[in-house]
């Protein structure tokens, strides 16, 4: 199978069109409708084809704590997401950048990139709303996970590419079993 990583409208529409399966990054459960699957949609339609079959691989990078710890879990991946909103691409082109603002983040998005580029990373990491973290991630226990995986399936996701947090081999390999745990409560698996 051919899968292609893809963000913008224009590119989405083409792997629908030429491809297997999307791999996307950033996804949100509430926005994956009108920021992936349309353009994936309209891709396989001018293909004579449905997405039945077409695979829909978003990455989620994934944090495992206490609910009580959300925010928290959610800092660990500031300095990621300011990274990719502001600091990948110009200040004209920046796909990540473009992401955020057709998920609501337009004035957000614009203060990461502005400080990221300015080189201030810390700015923009504190720049970046807990809420898009929140929505493009995994976090918290593996109750609340594994109502994120059913939101994400109901959305149209068919696989789940993870990306656990933790500094250490042991610290990531639990993370991915509680995944596993989170896909199975979920009814997933």
């Amino acid at each position: 199978p051919l899968y292609i990583a893809a963000i913008g409208p224009k590119n989405l529409e083409q792997t629908g069109e030429i491809a297997d399966g999307a791999l996307l990054i950033f996804p949100s459960a509430d926005h994956l409708e009108e920021t992936a699957v349309k353009h994936l949609r309209a891709g396989r339609e001018k293909a004579g084809k449905t997405l039945d079959g077409f695979d829909v691989c978003p990455t989620l990078p994934l944090a495992v704590g206490e609910d009580k710890d959300v925010t928290a879990l959610a800092d660990t991946f500031r300095p990621y997401t300011a990274l990719y909103v502001g600091g990948m691409g110009s200040p004209k082109q920046n796909f990540y950048n473009q992401l955020a603002q057709r998920m609501g983040y337009e004035r957000e998005a614009a203060e990461i990139q502005a400080k990221y580029l300015s080189g201030d990373k810390q700015g923009a990491a504190a720049a970046v709303p807990h809420d898009l973290i929140d929505k493009t991630t995994l976090l918290g226990s593996v109750d609340r996970i594994a109502d994120r995986m059913k939101a994400y399936a109901e959305a149209g996701v068919t696989t789940l590419s993870l990306a656990p947090a933790g500094f250490t081999l042991d610290e990531r390999i639990a993370s991915l079993r509680a995944g596993t745990e989170a896909l199975e409560r979920a009814g997933l698996a």
